[in-house]
């Protein structure tokens, strides 16, 4: 059966390129983005009757239920939710405004937080649904730089695997996508931000737009070919709780994942010795 997916931020780089992918398997798609123009734009060559425009910028929570309910005014129901709309801010920690943070918190996990509440009445009400949260290697794997925007999707992991034990019952299954370095614009000078203030403590590290501007454009990871995994992903049965995207994301995340072991097992004793007597 078509399904009918719920894309944010579809106006480029992951978000565009899983709507292509649903279009091109056949089922229907409510693309939204914060600027309606980008969206359509990005998506010109295959507007059709399966794909509808809905404003929608994440971080205003009253906009999210008008979405949804133009989204089921049009297809009727929503099958798969995209989580898809954020940006990165670069800097080191103590060189990032509160402001800064709270901003980047208010795209990257309060607009999936948003999203999410005007989206799970309806796949409860359905019985059915897919959500599919874009979270980072940034979500698995801390790296300098990158304080504020791992927070934010450290967050993300952890709403995703929390809320997916409460809506299973109801047929909802909810998969965190970490994705390595792919070649969309989230690294492109006109979306990415740096810190604005400088510490001098810090400048013999170099600054974060030197080392991170230089990945734009030479990431290795197709979103294209992401768009289509995501709907392999959304028509599975019991989809994979977290998916790990990328060669370059699995050689990072592996190596991570058992030194955390090594170093779990060993202060094994010291974690035990923290239990009291009754």
């Amino acid at each position: 059966m078509s399904k009918v997916w719920f894309i944010t931020g579809a106006g480029s780089g992951i978000g565009a390129a899983t709507a292509r992918a649903a279009l091109k398997a056949g089922d229907r798609v409510v693309a939204t983005g914060r600027n309606l123009d980008k969206v359509r734009h990005a998506l010109s060559d295959v507007a059709g009757d399966r794909l509808a425009f809905v404003q929608l910028d994440v971080t205003k929570e009253a906009q999210a239920q008008p979405a949804v309910e133009a989204a089921i005014k049009t297809f009727g129901r929503i099958d798969v939710l995209v989580n898809n709309a954020g940006y990165s801010l670069l800097g080191n920690f103590e060189e990032l405004s509160t402001a800064e943070i709270e901003q980047l918190i208010a795209t990257n996990f309060y607009g999936v937080m948003h999203a999410m509440r005007a989206v799970l009445p309806v796949m409860r009400q359905q019985r059915a649904g897919r959500i599919i949260n874009v979270s980072s290697l940034a979500g698995i794997v801390g790296f300098k730089h990158c304080g504020a925007y791992s927070a934010a999707k450290f967050a993300v992991e952890g709403l995703s695997a929390a809320v997916a034990q409460e809506v299973e019952p109801f047929g909802i299954r909810i998969v965190a996508i970490e994705p390595g370095f792919f070649r969309t614009d989230l690294l492109d000078s006109s979306n990415a931000k740096y810190a604005r203030s400088t510490i001098e403590d810090y400048a013999a590290e170099g600054k974060a737009e030197a080392m991170w501007s230089g990945y734009d454009g030479t990431q290795q990871g197709d979103p294209a070919k992401l768009g289509d995994v995501l709907v392999k992903i959304a028509g599975m049965d019991n989809p994979p709780k977290q998916f790990v995207a990328g060669s370059d994301a699995l050689a990072v995340v592996k190596p991570a994942l058992e030194a955390r072991l090594r170093e779990l097992r060993a202060y094994d004793d010291l974690s035990k010795s923290t239990d009291g007597s009754f």
